[in-house]
Order: C-alpha cells, then structure tokens, then sequence
C-alpha cells in the first residue's frame, strides 16, 4: 500500500498489531522480546530456587540434606519452607526446614538467628537453616534453640553472579560446618593451652548431632589476643587423615626439622599467655576450604 505524500508506507502486515498499557502509552513489542528485558528476579527466590537444586552439603556427603521441596513462606525472617525425608525415602519421616536467608552484601548477627530460631520455633519447624555469606563470631555460639537445631550454611560467592551461572546443583553452594569442639586448657605456670577435640555436625538422616573426630579439621588458627575487630593469626596446625606436609616435603627436597614439623602437627596448642584483651578466637577450617570461628572469654 502506498500513501501520497512526504511519507511513504512501503507495507503493514496485516496481522501485527499495536497495543497500549494501562497508562497509555505504546507497547514496545520488540523490546519485549529482547533478552532481560523482563524484571529481575529476587535475591530470596534466586537462593530459594538453588536451594532447592543443591541441597545443603556437609563435610561428608552421606550428610547432605536434599530437599523434596521448597517453597516460599510468609514470615518476617523465615521466608522459605523446605521439606527433606529424614530415614530412609522409601520408610523416613518427612521433616519441615525454616528457611532464613542473610542479606545479600551485609553479615548476619546472633540477634538475628535468635529471632528467626523464635519465629521457626512458633511455626512448628523441625530445623532452622540461616543462609548467609558471612556470619559474626558470636552466631558461633548459637546452635540450638530449646529442641529446635540451628544449622548455618555459608552461601558460596558463586551465588552473587547466580544469573550467569547454570543451576546445576553440582557446587557447594550452601555448606554446614558444623560446631567445633574446643576446649581451654590451663596450665600451672598460669598460661593456657587451646585442644580441638573436633566437629559436631548435624545428621539429617538420624535427626540428631553427631561429633567427630579432629580427623575432619585441615587447619585451625589461633589468635590469642582477639580484638573484636580482626583476626590474627599467632598460631597455626594441620591435621588430617594423612600427613599434610609429605607433599611439600618431598617438592622442597630441603633438610627438614622433624621436631618442627609435627609440632605443626597437633590438636593442641601451645601454651600461651592470658590475653589482654580477655579473648582468644579459634578459627578452624574443613577440606572443603570452609571455615568457622569461635570466641572464648579468658577471666
């Protein structure tokens, strides 16, 4: 069709039309059909969605906790329900999770694992999971909230270009450490020493808290004038199954102090004296390359 004047109109197919919105205005098809054009999905249902698809992985993989579902929930700090079989999946009871997810650039205090325990607790969960990228030391100190177990995932760094990445639940996106077992050894000459004794993990399949030996551990500092503020490493051991040093051992091809080396090699510190500060931190890290920190007061 042709139109007579400055303008020309080669063709309009018959079977497209114009449309406006509730205000008006023209609906831009072709910027419709162009790719992220659409709103962006949350940050809570983006964690929601993975977490459904990678479960919530722990040291060993017999303890990882694979989700039938999960769903959003309207709480003011759960905001998601996930349901795993404890047992068996042909025999096992179907538990309820409350899902509580940190903020996406911001750490996560033990006020709020305190208050979203509480809320958990009142909806009737059977386990609180806090989602986060970072927790404060003091969250170490809370894992349990009458019967209600208190499990704190660390969200891998991966999930922040989660767009861009595939969900395909192969990563440790979200990974228990578990509680570890420490314990403060005083000495006569009045300094302390600090033992690990090992890890208390959570086992979904038994529904309870099992602790394990220092075995699980592959290195844990020790900062024995803790600041509150940062943390100093005064003091650092290797554990493990095998010999930590071996392979190193073998690529310097140097003398080595035997007496040295397994001094490095021990679940127990060596004696130091009281902090000035009248704190010590225990950071202890797994062979998955996750790490917890605990905080003890020294009178």
């Amino acid at each position: 069709m042709r139109v007579a004047g400055p303008f020309t109109v080669e063709s309009v197919s018959p079977h497209r039309m114009l449309g406006v919105d509730e205000n008006d205005e023209l609906i831009d098809l072709a910027a419709e059909a162009v790719p992220g054009y659409a709103p962006k999905q949350s940050f809570p249902q983006m964690i929601l969605d993975n977490l459904k698809t990678a479960g919530v992985q722990q040291a060993r993989k017999e303890g990882r906790i694979a989700f039938t579902s999960v769903a959003p929930w309207p709480g003011e700090m759960i905001c998601g329900e996930g349901r795993y079989v404890e047992g068996d999946e042909a025999t096992g009871r179907t538990r309820r999770a409350a899902i509580f997810i940190g903020p996406e650039f911001g750490t996560v205090t033990r006020v709020d694992l305190v208050t979203a325990a509480r809320e958990a607790r009142d909806a009737g969960f059977d386990v609180l999971i806090a989602c986060a990228f970072n927790f404060e030391a003091h969250t170490t100190e809370f894992n349990k909230l009458a019967d209600l177990p208190v499990l704190k995932a660390r969200m891998n760094a991966d999930l922040h270009m989660a767009e861009d990445l595939k969900n395909t639940g192969k990563g440790n996106l979200f990974v228990v450490f578990g509680e570890p077992d420490l314990a403060l050894l005083d000495q006569a000459d009045g300094r302390i020493r600090v033992k690990v004794n090992g890890v208390d993990v959570f086992r979904p399949n038994e529904g309870k808290v099992e602790s394990s030996g220092p075995d699980e551990i592959a290195c844990w500092l020790v900062d024995t004038d803790y600041n509150e503020e940062s943390f100093f490493v005064r003091q650092a051991y290797f554990l493990g199954a095998n010999d930590p040093y071996k392979a190193l051992r073998t690529t310097l091809k140097a003398e080595i102090d035997e007496e040295a080396w397994a001094s490095l090699h021990s679940d127990t510190s060596r004696p130091f004296p009281k902090p000035t500060s009248g704190r010590i931190a225990v950071k202890v890290i797994n062979h998955l390359g996750d790490e917890v920190m605990k905080v003890f007061k020294v009178a």
